[in-house]
This record gives C-alpha cells, structure tokens and sequence, in this order.
C-alpha cells in the first residue's frame, strides 16, 4: 500500500460559510471587491471538465482582490486554488497557494496586535491552509517545516489527524537521525505521545492505532507495541506491515507464537519481495524503516467540521447549517434595491456551500441581464435550469433573451417548456405570446 497520498476532496459545507460569514481576510465580506467576488463565483461554477478556465478565474479573483486591498490575500480564492492544484497532482503549487494563506494570517495577526484589535483575522483558512501544507511537506521529505507548521495546530486546536501526522514526522525523523541515539530515543517518545493521544481521541482509526504500534515498537516497548499490533490486525487480518512488526516483536519477548505470526507475514508480503527487503533490513540493523506510516487526508469538509466544533469547545456536532434560504431572501432584497454588488457577494457566500443552487444561478442571471452582459445571463440561466429544469423563471427569462435576440426557435422551446411546468404562469402566458409574434 501507498501512504500519506494527498487526494483532492470534496468542497466543505460548514467551514467555508462559517469562513465567508467571518471574512476572506482581515477586510470583511462588505468591502469585498465585486470584480474579485464575480471571478470567484465563477470559479466555483465552472464545469469540472474545464480545469483551465477555473485555475483562471482563481487566479483573477486573487490578484484583482489584491490590486483593491494593497496587496491582501484572498483567502478563499487562494484555498480554492490550493486544492485545485492538489487535485492536479502538482504539490509545489498547492504548497505555495497554501503558505499564501498562511502568510496573510500572520500579517493579519500582527496588524491586528498592533492596532489593539484582536480577532477579525481568518483563522479557519489558515487551520486548513497549516494542516494541508503540513501533509505536503511531509510527503516531500521536509519534516522540519511540517513540523513547524503543524505544531501550532496541535497545540492550539489538538486536532486528531494534526497529532497522527506530528506522531509520523517524529517516526521519520527518528529513523533519519544517524549520530544522536539520544536525540533519536526522544523523538520515538514524542511519536508515543502524541499517538497514543491520537489513538485515544480516534481508537476506531486503523492507520492511527498502526503508527501507534509502530512508534511503541520502534521505542523498544515491545509488550505495549505487540499488545497494540494485535489488535490493529484484529481490524485488518491481511496486513502484512503488522504482522512483520509484531512477529519481531513477539521474538523479542521469547514468545512462542513468533514463529508462526512470521509464518503469516510471508504470507502477506510476497508482492515484490517485501518479506525479503524488510528481513534484510532487520537482519542488518534492527529497524523497520522500509514500513511506512500511515498518513491519510482526511475529507475537507470532515477535517473542517472539527475545527468549527473545537474551536466552539463543542463535542457535539455542528448543527446543519440551513441559512441558505435566508442568504437567498437578503441577495433578493439587494437585488430589488438595485444593489447588485452586495447581491452577488451574498450569492458568492451561497455558491461556496452549495455549488449546486439553483436559484442563486436565477438571480445571477438576473444581475448579469441588468448589467447588459447577455451571454453571462444566458449562461447563468441554463446552469440554474441544469440543477433545477422545474425552476419557470428561468425558462422565461432564456425565452425573452432569445426573443430580443431575434432567435425565434430557441424563444418558442423556451417558451413551450415554461408553459409546460405551469401553464398558468402569467410570465410564462407573456412569453408564449411574445414567441408567436417572434417571426411575424
């Protein structure tokens, strides 16, 4: 098996509103720069088949946000990106988008102490821009910076995946220091502790209760380690990696059994040789460096749902976030009100949480027909009726598009499915008559 993978993961829920509800940046939502809120939202919009035109309406959305704010980082923009590039597999790019983040905190922070205003400063993008780098660096070798920048983490938030990746680095660090035995004994004794607290926090966790055998093993505590490897096998029969460990384990402590737990390692470890290699590296120096922990990205939307409830000292869970509607109802006034920067910043706040909204896409298309920009109205139509084909105003509102466009037959399909979702809709009656009098 493969570890520490950085996988792309599905776009969170809870965290990213609770994010927009508190700022991008140290500047609020209200003086968010439209130009920097369109470009975001388009993002968040585009079709995953063009990552191309996502990666430039990210990188838009930054840039005008910083040309308006003096050189601030969108946050938001920023962590999109980083997560588009992880989806990429390009990890030097995601680490920097990253650190963008991270960096625009501690500017942040350090304004705000010295203003004598604390708080305002993003604190939830930059627990997730730490967490995430942190994976990166340690997956590329560089476990003096995952370290420094998780280690904030651990101690601030005490988050369960934060420990179980410090718990790996100290392992790797361990095993890449040659000259201090000393130093070498007590990084093995800082991965126990902070694995068992892992393992305490999440004891249904297979990779945690594995790098915790580990780091008990590599520390010598072979009894606490054999007891521990037991039981992770118990929850995966097949793993090899286990039954090596606890085999050498159970030699260690004269037990009879280590026979035939070896007997079971060959067994599971035959592709590639692998008994061969890890035997040939224990023969020689008695270590297990060849096994590797076991370091997985959490879900975003998971690993953030943790923070929010943390942060809040709950050990509940969030409740369901369901201020959607009520977003809608504020977007709709400011759209009546002719405000229609503040309209699409409160549809920005409603798209990061449900890409898939329907009505946010209707009153997009709304703002963009004012504003005379037709094709981008068209397009924010058809993409609400894509989520929602039940939702007449938008057909009415393609239909009358079509309509001044001089496109009788698109006017008239619009026009017949209107009627066809609610034939007593004045709007849609209006638009059926329009259709006729198209070509005439």
């Amino acid at each position: 098996s493969t570890y520490m993978p950085l996988r792309p993961s599905p776009r969170n829920s809870i965290a990213r509103l609770a994010r927009a509800s508190s700022g991008a940046s140290c500047a609020g939502l209200r003086t968010q720069p439209p130009r920097a809120s369109e470009a975001f939202i388009k993002a968040i919009s585009v079709s995953a088949s063009n990552p191309a035109a996502k990666e430039n309406y990210l990188k838009n959305a930054i840039r005008i946000f910083a040309d308006a704010k003096s050189g601030e980082t969108y946050s938001d923009a920023a962590l999109e990106l980083a997560h588009f590039y992880l989806s990429q597999k390009k990890p030097n790019d995601a680490a920097a988008a990253f650190e963008s983040v991270i960096n625009s905190y501690q500017q942040c922070r350090e304004r705000a102490k010295s203003d004598g205003k604390p708080g305002g400063c993003n604190e939830d993008g930059y627990a997730e821009a730490a967490f995430y780098d942190g994976l990166i660096q340690l997956q590329t070798g560089n476990l003096e910076t995952a370290m420094g920048v998780l280690k904030p983490l651990a101690d601030d938030l005490k988050l369960t995946s934060v420990n179980n990746a410090l718990g790996a680095i100290s392992i790797q660090a361990t095993r890449t220091e040659k000259k201090n035995a000393a130093k070498s004994a007590a990084m093995a004794n800082d991965a126990v502790d902070l694995l068992k607290r892992a393992n305490e926090s999440a004891p249904d966790d297979a990779d945690i209760r594995f790098n915790y055998a580990a780091a008990l093993f590599i520390s010598g505590n072979m009894q606490a380690g054999a007891a521990q490897l037991r039981l992770s096998i118990a929850g995966n029969p097949r793993d090899g990696d286990a039954y090596f460990m606890l085999a050498k384990a159970l030699a260690e402590l004269n037990d009879p059994l280590a026979a035939q737990i070896d007997n079971e390692a060959r067994k599971y470890l035959q592709a590639n040789n692998r008994y061969a290699t890890l035997q040939t590296e224990w023969d020689k120096s008695k270590t297990i460096n060849s096994i590797p922990m076991r370091v997985s990205q959490p879900q975003r939307k998971d690993f953030l749902s943790v923070i929010l409830t943390r942060k809040r000292g709950s050990a509940s869970p969030l409740p369901k976030i369901d201020d959607t509607q009520a977003l809608l109802v504020k977007a709709r006034g400011f759209f009546k009100n002719g405000q229609d920067n503040e309209a699409m910043e409160v549809l920005r706040r409603v798209l990061v949480t449900e890409p898939a909204n329907a009505e946010t896409f209707l009153l997009l298309g709304n703002i963009y027909l004012r504003r005379g920009d037709k094709e981008q109205a068209i397009s924010s139509f058809k993409t609400s009726i894509f989520w929602d084909n039940r939702l007449v105003d938008a057909h009415v509102a393609l239909g009358k598009i079509y309509v001044e466009k001089g496109d009788c037959l698109q006017a008239k399909t619009y026009a017949a499915s209107a009627m066809g979702i609610n034939s007593e809709n004045q709007d849609a009656i209006a638009l059926q008559r329009l259709s006729e009098r198209c070509s005439k």
